[in-house]
């Protein structure tokens, strides 16, 4: 049973559970400046009084929220309704909505390495709530951790996350870490991890530095033609190993302590001092080793690492190259104000300005403020995020669902999404990057990013999805034009600067190199992460916002040019279509994900069930696979593998993907339907919500990531288009 201690030491109030201190969660509070979130710890009962704890801080730490209940209810319309009661209770002070955005497992390491090996202070309070956390998601089998939270073990998530909980003063002798430690040896040591453990645990000391293969920052000295050149990667790419290569070339190294050095002992299979690193730089455990290296790659390795770098680097080289990615770097933190395109490039930048501008550095300060902007607490207690949140992304579903639910126009919505409209009127993007072309950036004046304004980031489904929900809510009577006509159109003159020679879409920016490229990922645990792809999500995303523009917004501006461009993005949907009438997702899981948007978009250019054998197909995929409590439930292991994978269980928010796709198609028969409705409205909780079941999102086919917010957005989406189509029926 769990007590209050008054004070800690060092004068945090905590409380111990079963051995294990943790926070009081009553202390928690979320701050949402123009949507920038960061957690804070209040420590005295002033406090406490000055700053109540909110529902939505409730909500997030699965305390008691003091929402009411409500009678079950017997409609989708309803349902929907119960749903909405609840979460527009959570919306934050600007507008948006928040949540946690977690799932990789490989991010914390990356966070308290850094925090580690630049001597900067970590708060009790937040050392305890991650050991928490971590503690919470170890396979509770073998011990160990893997790439996600739903993924089987690896050295990857075993080792690094050991070496965090080492680091945040966990006992090398506590149970769970013999073990962990015990499946990392069964994996075969820290030796055996891929390439971006071998870097962190180099720059700690931990690993020589001839077991990482070399990230010779003279690639970025490459000319624009070469085709390997960085600046034609995947945006994520080139920002990783841009400040990697630079720490790697500088040499940074933490100095050995007792603590360093007793790790070393803890995570090999054998004496640190009998193993010869240099032969394990391609060594790396099966459970790893998603993408192997390409023979390729492999000798391009051997190349730099017995002919470049002792014969050929000549000195003004190597200091050439260093200048030039410190200054990228210095632009990438410029560009985001620190906060940086993602947490793992984050923390490499924040270590790259401690190594060139010392340890009192603003730069050093400002990156150490930015880091707490990735980070969430719950009920587990604190992990990391994948990007600085979700904010205009879930935002511009919301408002979407809303409308498509037929609600929009009811008044007692209108404060809700009047906020909500103001947030992403906040978000718009309002200029590009200082020169931009020097740092190989997209245009961005008048896009939404994934997260926020200051992240800065161009996405084309972003823009689209924000741009949309800004069309759709302007339209309707009652709602201010706050987002003019001219940043309006700014945002179709983004997106029809981003489209393939294929037709099709990308993420960031249009596809720059080639796909042997993949002849170069040396990630591993990840595939398709080289360059930028088609993806069936974006390009939807794009067809459906450019669509709803030149019908519904402005019927004339570059009408012939957007034609062409839904014409072309259309030919390459359908192209991308496979023989079983499915669409590989590789933002979502997954069949079932594509599937929704695509359907969506076939439907806003007049393709339907009934006129189209191929939405008919792709219709019939989903019907076949219809479980029999009417829902329908897809494991992530599509994503890895690339075939349709039934989860054991059906899904709550993939049956509502699936809804929404045959609702858009125009599916005529409601008995299918009706009956995955059902299933949908037997989940609701009685206060309107809905629990959080199966993992929801991924990236680069092997890495799975949360999106709890969709268990509100698609369901009140679902549920409501379901009404407006057969009638808001007693179903249950």
């Amino acid at each position: 049973m769990a007590r209050l201690r008054d004070k800690q030491p060092n004068g945090v109030p905590l409380k111990q559970m079963d051995g294990d201190p943790e926070t009081d969660p009553s202390r928690w509070r979320l701050l949402d400046e123009r949507g920038r979130q960061t957690w804070h710890y209040l420590q005295s009962d002033q406090e406490l009084k000055e700053w109540p704890q909110s529902v939505a801080d409730r909500y997030f730490l699965n305390l008691p929220t003091g929402l009411p209940s409500s009678p079950r209810p017997e409609t989708p319309l309803k349902s929907a309704q119960n749903a909405l009661a609840y979460y527009s209770q959570l919306q934050l002070p600007p507008g948006n909505w928040a949540c946690e955005y977690g799932g990789p497992l490989f991010l914390l390491p990356g966070l308290v390495i850094t925090w580690y090996v630049t001597e900067t202070p970590v708060p009790e309070h937040v050392s305890i709530e991650i050991r928490r956390y971590l503690f919470a998601r170890q396979n509770p089998v073998d011990g160990g951790w893997g790439l996600h939270i739903e993924g089987e073990s690896s050295v990857f998530g075993t080792a690094m996350n050991y070496v965090v909980l080492r680091l945040l003063g966990a006992s090398e002798e506590d149970k769970r870490l013999v073990k962990a430690r015990g499946m990392l040896h069964k994996l075969g040591g820290a030796i055996n991890g891929p390439h971006w453990a071998k870097f962190w645990l180099s720059v700690l000391g931990c690993m020589e530095p001839e077991a990482v293969n070399p990230v010779p920052p003279e690639l970025w000295l490459l000319p624009d033609w070469v085709p390997i050149a960085p600046w034609r990667w995947w945006i994520h790419m080139r920002q990783v190993y841009l400040p990697m290569s630079y720490i790697v070339s500088k040499g940074f190294r933490f100095p050995l302590n007792p603590l360093t050095r007793q790790l070393r002992e803890e995570i090999y299979t054998q004496p640190y001092s009998s193993i010869n690193f240099a032969s394990h730089r391609n060594s790396i455990s099966p459970a790893d080793n998603y993408h192997p290296k390409s023979l390729f790659l492999n000798i391009l390795y051997l190349l730099i690492v017995y002919i470049w770098n002792p014969y050929l680097r000549a000195a003004f080289i190597r200091r050439r190259a260093e200048e030039w990615t410190w200054e990228l770097i210095k632009r990438e933190d410029e560009n985001t104000d620190f906060a940086n395109l993602g947490p793992v490039n984050a923390t490499m930048n924040f270590l790259a300005c401690y190594v060139h501008d010392g340890p009192d550095s603003y730069t050093v300060e400002r990156h150490r403020q930015r880091m707490h902007d990735f980070l969430w607490v719950k009920d587990e207690g604190m992990l990391m995020n994948g990007t600085n949140g979700v904010q205009s992304w879930d935002t511009a579903f919301l408002i979407q669902a809303v409308v498509e639910a037929g609600l929009a126009e009811d008044s007692k919505w209108k404060p809700m999404l009047t906020k909500a409209l103001e947030f992403l009127d906040d978000q718009q993007i309002r200029e590009d990057c200082r020169e931009q072309s020097v740092c190989y950036r997209q245009r961005r004046k008048g896009a939404w990013a994934f997260s926020t304004r200051e992240q800065g980031y161009t996405v084309s489904d972003c823009t689209s999805e924000a741009l949309k929900s800004v069309i759709l809510l302007q339209r309707l009577p009652g709602f201010p034009k706050l987002v003019s006509n001219e940043r309006i159109k700014d945002a179709i003159d983004t997106l029809l600067t981003m489209q393939n020679a294929s037709g099709g879409f990308a993420s960031y920016e249009p596809i720059r190199g080639s796909q042997y490229m993949e002849y170069l990922n040396a990630a591993e645990v990840f595939g398709r992460i080289m360059i930028e792809y088609d993806y069936p999500e974006c390009t939807t995303a794009v067809v459906t916002a450019l669509a709803l523009f030149s019908r519904h917004h402005d019927t004339s501006y570059r009408k012939a040019e957007i034609e062409s461009t839904i014409h072309r993005a259309v030919a390459w949907i359908l192209k991308d279509q496979r023989k079983d009438g499915s669409w590989y997702g590789s933002w979502g899981i997954c069949f079932t994900y594509a599937g929704m948007f695509a359907l969506e978009s076939l439907a806003s250019v007049g393709r339907n069930y009934s006129n189209d054998a191929r939405v008919a197909l792709a219709c019939q995929f989903f019907l076949d696979r219809q479980m029999a409590d009417g829902g329908w439930g897809e494991s992530y292991k599509s994503c890895t593998s690339g075939s349709y994978t039934p989860h054991k269980k059906s899904q709550v928010v993939q049956t509502c993907w699936v809804i929404i796709a045959l609702l858009e198609a125009e599916y005529p028969h409601r008995e299918p339907i009706e009956k995955a409705v059902k299933m949908v409205m037997g989940r609701q909780q009685a206060d309107g919500s809905w629990k959080q079941e199966a993992i929801e999102g991924v990236f680069n086919k092997s890495c799975m990531i949360s999106y709890p917010n969709y268990k509100f957005i698609f369901p009140i989406k679902a549920l409501g288009m379901f009404a407006k189509r057969f009638g808001d029926l007693k179903v249950q």
